[in-house]
């Protein structure tokens, strides 16, 4: 390629003069009389002589990876009574490679992009730039766990994403609240400040204190109307001052209309049109904003159209807004009962992640709560520390540090009163799990 060579192009039908004088109808063919050489039809002597090295290449249709370097160029048009043909031979120094037209290719890109972003910021402000650094950072978004492994483990990302919406949903007594206080415990560990808005009036401080939830740094309210509750969370979110917003329930939002009149039915609708609207104007403050916002909801029975018998189908409160906007959705379900000898000290519940924006949905976490404490943490890490082996396990007997125990139930109470061992185990886990 890098030898000197003739490259000749030659006219092998006949053409009319007006035919020749057209650049339109330049074609290209598909013989060559060897690896340098192309044939081409219809063209004119006084447009080959106007014609570019890169031009030229690019008319001789040349069946080449690289472009040719053309030193030398001459052509001849020759009659054959009412028709022309044209030769044309040009000398070929060799080929150019073709990463120097990538690097221009790539230079005109950047430099079309940079003035594409400057008139941006010109005409729509500064917010409208975009840049690489917030795409990957929009794409990683700063966490905030569950408190439990299992979840978190399921969520796919390690816990849930700050500026963002989640909504958990589920029927009554099936741990909505109690998965709310542990994800404001979890905020409180990272120095983060937290609000609770309390729709339902039935927030016990002394229930959330024996989950680990401090209080003293808790904003606490309970709003009269669903426009105030929703107010209340847009202000907060522009402010980018808190980590979390509990908002509890969706199904409590009362609209101020029907607080004003008698109750007869005429404002069903009225709900979820204020939740909607108020939807896109927090969503749109979430753009600019890391706080997580976290909306409790209920689920209700809706029949089929003509279904007479059969389980009927669960819809969330609220219309489907909620459900749009929400990246991340987490059913909740009772299972079963835990019980200590004859008494129920605590309830099985299974958590299914149905929407997730940021990993593989549809993933679900078999759960623990004991009434009075919460998430029953000290199971599932010990598990978890079984699986991943941190804890020996050999035959019937377990195997923590220097310290040998015959039964599960020991070697669970044994990590679940040691602190520093049980905070060790839940490091190292979340290392193992979440950082490879």
């Amino acid at each position: 390629s890098g030898e000197s060579s003739d490259l000749r192009a030659e006219s092998r039908n006949g053409a009319t003069l007006s035919e020749l004088k057209n650049p339109k109808t330049l074609k290209r063919s598909s013989s060559f009389l060897n690896p340098q050489t192309a044939f081409i039809h219809e063209i004119t002597h006084q447009e080959m002589g106007l014609l570019f090295r890169p031009l030229l290449a690019q008319r001789l249709g040349l069946a080449f990876f690289k472009q040719p370097s053309l030193s030398s160029l001459l052509c001849s048009v020759h009659q054959r009574g009412r028709r022309y043909s044209t030769t044309c031979v040009a000398e070929c120094d060799g080929l150019l490679d073709g990463d120097d037209n990538d690097d221009a290719k790539v230079r005109e890109k950047d430099a079309a992009l940079r003035l594409a972003l400057s008139r941006l910021s010109g005409d729509f402000g500064r917010e409208s730039m975009l840049s690489l650094q917030r795409f990957f950072r929009s794409r990683r978004p700063p966490i905030i766990s569950t408190g439990s492994l299992k979840l978190d483990l399921a969520l796919g990302i390690g816990g849930l994403p700050k500026g963002r919406i989640v909504e958990i949903y589920g029927q009554e007594a099936s741990g909505k609240t109690t998965l709310a206080l542990h994800i404001i415990k979890e905020a409180q560990k990272l120095g983060g400040y937290c609000a609770y808005l309390d729709i339902e009036n039935a927030m016990d401080p002394s229930l959330a204190e024996s989950m680990g939830v401090n209080t003293e740094n808790l904003l606490f309210s309970h709003p009269s109307s669903a426009e105030n509750v929703l107010n209340v969370v847009d202000t907060l979110t522009k402010s980018d001052s808190l980590d979390v917003i509990v908002v509890d329930s969706v199904a409590a939002l009362v609209p101020q209309c029907e607080l004003d009149v008698v109750i007869d039915g005429a404002y069903r609708d009225a709900q979820s049109r204020i939740i909607t609207q108020a939807l896109r104007k927090i969503h749109s403050s979430l753009s600019r904003s890391r706080t997580l916002i976290v909306f409790v909801n209920q689920v209700r029975s809706s029949p089929s159209a003509g279904q007479d018998f059969g389980p009927m189908d669960e819809v969330t409160c609220g219309g489907n807004a909620l459900r749009f906007y929400a990246a991340v959705r987490l059913r909740i379900k009772r299972t079963r009962l835990l019980k200590t000898e004859d008494k129920v000290t605590g309830l099985g519940i299974s958590v299914q992640v149905v929407k997730n924006k940021l990993a593989p949905a549809m993933k679900k976490a078999d759960l623990g709560i004991q009434f009075g404490r919460g998430l029953c943490l000290e199971s599932e890490v010990f598990q978890l520390a079984c699986e991943h082996g941190l804890i020996a396990k050999e035959g019937s007997s377990y195997l923590i540090g220097r310290k040998v125990f015959s039964t599960e139930h020991a070697a669970e109470q044994y990590l679940a009163k040691n602190d520093a061992l049980f905070d060790k185990a839940v490091t190292i886990l979340r290392k193992m799990m979440f950082e490879r």
